[in-house]
């Protein structure tokens, strides 16, 4: 609708709360949605929550009120600078992210109703931010252990039944329930009802665990192809390697959140290291594998005979 201008005035675009279990994808959303409207994944004004626990550390948002010590020196983090930075020709929009909101101080929610309401924020200096060309998202653990505790367990392959989607979408509107009820314990009425929406999310599911390991290693394609332009050799990631990045970089309790770090360890150090001591020379296809029982990938270069690196010594 704002894109259109058919956008209410007065007020942010959207004003949404994400709730969900650590890992589940709610921040990556906001990423997304920057890198589709804004072309950058990092488009995105960040705010952790956890910094502002103290009802004192609002200075560090607002900045601090003339006549207090270093009030110049404290630039505010939400300024409309701030807010037009990652503005384009064609998109005037801002992406504003407040990370596990629950952990943040009364002073700061208290703050959010201006916003969230108007549009607008004073600062200290008594400066005015304009926020209705802002998306305010908001995340949130709240009601995680519970929603967690209502997913039910399918070890070993299963087979789809209609009665399994019966019971998948009963499943879901408990999990939403849940979430949207830790939600209304937490936050006040008037806090709750300048919320657009608020969205559950679950905790992921084996499938969709191996769908993201498949997105970052195309991630990790497009890093290779970038860093080796002068020498460019293929890359392949056996469904063995992908197996193990899975067991290794995933948890059914903590999503995806370990699984870049696993790639990291696994694929990217070791490929380095390769690539800085001319193990690989242009036109090679490498080959990312895993032998049962060992606790780190192998590495093939596809040659007449292939050849392998031993990844200990490296």
């Amino acid at each position: 609708a704002y894109l259109a201008g058919l956008a209410p005035s007065g007020r942010p675009v959207a004003n949404l709360l994400f709730l969900g279990p650590t890992g589940s994808g709610k921040t990556r959303i906001v990423e997304a949605t920057a890198e589709h409207l804004l072309n950058d994944p990092r488009a995105v004004i960040k705010i952790d929550c956890a910094e502002f626990q103290h009802s004192h550390d609002i200075a560090k948002l607002i900045g601090s009120p003339p006549g207090y010590l270093g009030h110049r020196e404290t630039q505010a983090l939400l300024s409309q600078e701030a807010l037009n930075r990652y503005h384009t020709d064609t998109v005037k929009l801002s992406l504003v992210l407040f990370d596990e909101i629950e952990k943040a101080s009364d002073a700061l929610w208290n703050l959010l109703l201006g916003i969230l309401d108007k549009g607008v924020l004073t600062l200290g200096d008594n400066r005015r931010v304009d926020f209705t060309a802002s998306m305010i998202f908001m995340t949130s653990n709240l009601g995680a252990a519970e929603m967690n505790s209502l997913v039910s367990p399918r070890l070993g392959f299963h087979v789809a039944s209609e009665g399994d989607a019966s019971g998948h979408a009963k499943e879901s509107d408990r999990i939403r329930r849940t979430g949207v009820a830790a939600a209304r314990r937490k936050f006040t009425p008037e806090f709750i009802n300048r919320l657009d929406k608020m969205v559950v999310f679950k905790s992921l599911g084996v499938e969709d665990l191996r769908r993201i390991v498949d997105i970052e290693l195309e991630l990790v394609q497009a890093r290779v192809k970038d860093a080796t332009a002068d020498k460019p050799f293929a890359l392949d990631v056996t469904e063995s390697a992908k197996r193990f990045l899975l067991t290794q970089g995933t948890d059914l309790n903590y999503g995806a959140r370990p699984l870049k770090r696993a790639i990291e360890r696994l694929i990217i150090q070791p490929l380095s290291n390769l690539i800085a001591s001319d193990q690989i020379v242009c036109g090679d296809r490498l080959s990312v594998g895993h032998s049962q029982g060992a606790s780190d990938l192998s590495f093939f270069r596809e040659t007449t005979t292939p050849e392998a690196w031993s990844l200990a010594a490296a």
